[in-house]
């Protein structure tokens, strides 16, 4: 068995409240025990939107009742919350942007809306940011003027990892994520399986060229995390006429990084730095004591959509063959998945914000 701390994913949708038929935190959680993650970072755009303190206690009070594994819950930076936002930093995992595709009260469409949450979110706490392409080097330019750091979430295209390591090298504070499906799926990928439309390979940031994920591959050592961007809809809702974009990954993006160091791609270390060491210095994460997961290394299995814990039944990876596998999650000391199965209830996950 290879043996590797609990890992660490800041970046996850766990659609409570507002829209559990998809989510909620108890069968997120599950699935993140499932796929050896014992700590997740949810993200602010539910409904209602978590940016203020009514909202923040809203989505903690259904996390604290559900949760199976540990978190914490980001704000959402809106037009007119920079002060709100500041003060409610400690409790939070993070303020985040949404700078590209946003909306109500979350929506940031004037770049001087940005600057009170530059000039007022603590610096001991990263701002996270939906950014693409442009918007992504106003918000390095603002990174560098304000002297704080910026965490640029779902890189995916070539241009976009090319600037983050040409700032990265002029010392400004910027580090980045990248998610399983843009490092190992292109916008040409057949959905899988062939669904009526192509709707289950809508996602944001849109799927990207192979060159684009060649370049993500060729600048491993820019990426500062992996991170799902976990983010279920039903299968109905994905094959409808108007297909929400996002995909489930939680419980797929161990056994596809594995299978990439089987084969060369990636080594064990740059998953333990990339799930585990940097999530927990760029979010400053407490330990989680006596936590661990363990893994056998050469168990060759398939993807399967219904044998996942998550609600939505689906993955975007159904029937690709895979090197290793899950086998065991301790939590805080106490055995919390085994063989499939989850052994803690509802409730046993910590808020590490608290």
């Amino acid at each position: 068995m290879l043996k590797l701390p609990g890992l660490i994913d800041p970046h996850v949708h766990m659609r409570e409240p507002g829209a559990t038929h998809k989510e909620d935190w108890d069968t997120g959680t599950s699935a993140a025990l499932a796929g050896g993650v014992t700590l997740v970072l949810a993200m602010p755009n539910t409904r209602p939107p978590i940016f203020d303190a009514g909202t923040l206690n809203l989505a903690l009070d259904a996390a604290r009742a559900k949760a199976r594994c540990d978190y914490a819950q980001y704000l959402g930076a809106g037009p007119d919350n920079a002060d709100a936002a500041a003060a409610l930093a400690p409790k939070a995992a993070a303020l985040k942007m949404y700078l590209d595709m946003t909306f109500g009260q979350l929506r940031l469409d004037d770049m001087t809306l940005w600057m009170p949450h530059f000039e007022k979110y603590p610096k001991e706490y990263p701002i996270v940011v939906h950014s693409e392409s442009r918007s992504m080097a106003a918000v390095i330019l603002m990174a560098a003027i304000y002297d704080r750091p910026v965490h640029i979430a779902h890189v995916s295209l070539r241009e976009e990892i090319l600037l983050i390591k040409a700032a990265k090298e002029r010392g400004i504070k910027v580090t980045c994520e990248v998610t399983p499906h843009h490092l190992f799926l292109t916008r040409t990928s057949p959905p899988a399986p062939l669904p009526k439309g192509e709707g289950r390979m809508e996602v944001r940031p849109r799927l990207a060229t192979q060159a684009d994920v060649d370049a993500l591959w060729q600048n491993l050592d820019v990426i500062d995390c992996f991170a799902t961007d976990h983010a279920p809809h039903t299968i109905e809702e994905k094959d409808s006429d108007n297909p929400p974009p996002g995909f489930p990954g939680l419980e797929t993006i161990l056994p596809l990084l594995l299978t990439a160091v089987n084969d060369g791609r990636l080594t064990v270390d740059d998953i333990i730095a990339k799930m585990y060491t940097n999530p927990r210095r760029i979010f400053n994460l407490p330990e989680q004591s006596e936590t661990w997961i363990e893994i056998d290394p050469d168990a060759r299995w398939e993807i399967r959509g219904s044998e996942l814990h998550s609600r939505c039944g689906w993955t975007p990876f159904e029937g690709w063959k895979v090197k290793g596998k899950v086998q065991k999650v301790v939590l805080r000391g106490r055995e919390a998945y085994r063989d499939g199965k989850i052994l803690v209830e509802a409730g046993y996950g910590r808020n590490v914000r608290v």
